[in-house]
């Protein structure tokens, strides 16, 4: 009996074995062919083979380095902007200092904080969805079928998720008085700009040709976001901070969250790998990403409507809403995993996901239907 349990297991053991030395043997095999090609050509051809090699380690080093290193990053990233200091409605005319100087009006927070999270996404770091390697794959697979190389993608791809909502608001509602005036031309490029392919390269295939890269878009929405604030300090723009609009700007949110909230339910329920899920980081980083985003522009839209919320008496709601989006900020696991509910091995960080953005989409929707009586 008990040889006949030792020749079970080594035969498992042998069986894997067997199959680590085959992967290793089929990862190595393009190398190897690469080696014995080399040493029976000439200087000109190992000089020319050499020098590509050298620039495909490279880039590979970087794309590494990019995708590790996350510059910025803070889950406090809010309180840098100390908008609690400021009382005037976005266009609403500020006193000048001393009594004296050029007309002067306050700035749009929500404009600010959406121009600053394409900036850290693009500027401050490397935009990872549209560099080569990544779009590439790892030997033909996409990463996001991989469990690495991929969650700082799908955290900017959230980031970026939560702007393109606001600039489609900006353009809409925000930007303009309904019904009385015209669409608010750096509103619009700004929103054109983002809504821009996330992994646009210098050339593509389809349609095959030379392209802008999609940072290039997302730096020009920057700068219109920004010359849209510049303007309405100026007194030259408008933003309407009625509590209609501010009514269907949660709405948004709330919906994006709803459908973020889906996806992670449906991965959670039919896939149940544990840590050997590898579409399961990509949806965790996703969607913190966009609570990462839509935590910055809540506060900012705290401070833009702050004559609404001070009438309705939101104050404690808002405060606590902010608290449920900052609380899952904390849930950042070294490997997701996405195991059973009821497991007890693999825990089910989708799941845990999934709950925080189900709690902070209810505080959203109460906010709503306060300000809706």
């Amino acid at each position: 009996m008990l040889d006949s349990i030792v020749g079970f297991f080594t035969r498992v053991f042998a069986a894997i074995g067997r199959g680590i030395g085959r992967l290793v043997y089929w990862l190595a095999w393009p190398f190897a062919a690469l080696g014995r090609w080399f040493v029976h050509r000439g200087w000109i051809a190992r000089g020319v083979v050499g020098g590509l090699l050298v620039l495909f380690v490279g880039l590979y080093i970087y794309f590494f380095w990019q995708t590790q290193l996350w510059t910025g990053f803070n889950p406090d990233y809010v309180q840098a902007y100390s908008l609690e200091n400021r009382r005037a409605a976005p266009g609403e005319q500020v006193a000048a200092e001393g009594g004296q100087g050029a007309q002067s009006c306050a700035p749009s927070a929500i404009a600010a904080v959406a121009a600053d999270l394409t900036d850290f996404n693009v500027n401050e770091n490397a935009w990872i969805s549209s560099m080569i390697l990544y779009k590439l794959g790892f030997f033909g697979l996409d990463w996001d079928d991989t469990p690495f190389f991929d969650n700082k993608a799908s955290f900017q791809r959230g980031v970026n998720q939560a702007v393109r909502r606001t600039t489609v608001e900006l353009v809409d509602a925000l930007g303009r008085v309904r019904g009385t005036s015209q669409i608010d031309s750096d509103l619009q490029k700004a929103r054109e700009n983002m809504q821009f392919s996330e992994d646009a390269w210098y050339f593509g295939l389809n349609p095959f040709g030379p392209k802008t890269p999609t940072p290039s878009f997302y730096r020009t929405a920057i700068a219109s976001l920004r010359s849209f604030n510049d303007r309405l300090q100026n007194c030259n723009a408008t933003f309407d901070a009625r509590a209609d609009n501010l009514i269907q700007f949660l709405d948004r949110i709330a919906g994006d969250l709803g459908s973020t909230s889906a996806i992670l339910r449906e991965r959670s329920e039919n896939y149940n790998a544990g840590w050997f899920d590898t579409r399961a980081d990509d949806r965790f980083w996703f969607a913190y990403g966009q609570l990462y985003g839509y935590y910055g522009l809540l506060h900012a839209a705290r401070i833009d409507f702050d004559e609404v919320v001070a009438q309705r008496s939101l104050g404690p709601l808002w405060d606590q809403t902010e608290s449920q989006f900052r609380a899952a900020l904390n849930i950042t696991p070294f490997i997701i995993s996405n195991g059973r509910e009821a497991g007890w091995i693999m825990p089910t960080h989708l799941a845990t996901m999934g709950f925080y953005i189900l709690r902070a989409r209810s505080n959203l929707v109460e906010l709503r239907d306060v300000l809706d009586r």
